[in-house]
């Protein structure tokens, strides 16, 4: 008979999960720094391009396409928008955005409300994806490539860092009360309180190398509307994954997930700076 092993403490697989996902963070983080940094405006737009294919790639997986139907709905829906924005611009069609964001808004509700089961499947579901990525993601491209853009992406994504940090640690201290626990179990209201102290802190802290000249009221406003955006970003990214039945959108950042896991925190905030900066 095979020797019987007993399961890791959970605290010990807590603190395994936590060192690869900082090795993760501490590898990915530069790399995306110097991308913003040093990159020419076509070249990250480039790299934007690459990563929002990527984007499209998971939502293909998580959703099980099956059949050109759906294989048209991602590329119509997702990599039409994603390529026609990051080359012509939003053309000042803000529309588009604040639609996709209502349309995950009201799938964070039917899955708080009723669960993943009750959420769309299929056809709907690969094409609230399919926007989700194709029109949101060129933001990212297009906040670096204003005048002062890197400092405000830099910002942005400092902010959004400080969120998820402070969440996480804040609702392992202090997290009592669940948020959302159909949405995301774990997520606690200390804990998204705990984030955007954190972020309005951050925010303050880094006014004086990247955005001097903001006033303290508006870069304290500001990086708390990034910190709340950021939750709901995340909160879409889970619901939408409670919908497709999936816990990961994908394999490929350790610790974290796929690059959905990482950039739904994102998506939102970018845009929402991109238009503080325009």
């Amino acid at each position: 008979m095979p020797p019987q092993h007993s399961p890791r403490p959970r605290g010990e697989n807590e603190a395994r999960v936590l060192r690869t996902r900082i090795w993760t963070a501490a590898v990915a983080l530069p790399i995306v720094l110097a991308a913003i940094i040093f990159l020419p405006n076509a070249g990250f737009s480039w790299f934007i391009a690459i990563v929002g294919g990527w984007g499209l790639y998971e939502i293909a997986t998580i959703t099980a396409i099956r059949g050109i139907v759906s294989l048209l709905v991602i590329f119509v829906a997702g990599a039409v928008p994603l390529l026609a924005i990051l080359v012509a611009g939003d053309g000042g069609f803000w529309v588009a955005p604040a639609a996709v964001f209502l349309i995950m808004l009201a799938l964070i509700a039917i899955v708080a409300r009723r669960g993943g089961e009750a959420a769309p499947k299929g056809l709907p579901l690969e094409i609230a994806g399919s926007l989700w990525v194709g029109v949101l993601f060129p933001y990212l491209a297009m906040l670096r490539n204003l005048p002062g853009g890197i400092a405000g992406i830099i910002l942005m994504l400092l902010v959004v860092i400080a969120s998820d940090t402070g969440a996480y640690f804040g609702g392992r201290i202090f997290g009592v009360h669940k948020l959302a626990p159909r949405v995301s179990p774990n997520k606690t209201v200390e804990g998204a309180l705990a984030g955007l102290i954190a972020s309005i802190a951050a925010g303050m802290l880094l006014r004086a190398w990247l955005v001097s000249q903001w006033k303290a009221f508006d870069a304290a406003a500001i990086s708390a509307a990034i910190a709340v955006l950021a939750q709901i970003g995340d909160a879409a990214g889970s619901a939408f994954k409670r919908a497709a039945g999936v816990k990961d959108s994908g394999w490929i950042f350790p610790g974290h997930g796929g690059l959905l896991d990482r950039t739904c925190s994102l998506v939102f905030a970018a845009v929402f700076t991109y238009y503080c900066l325009k």
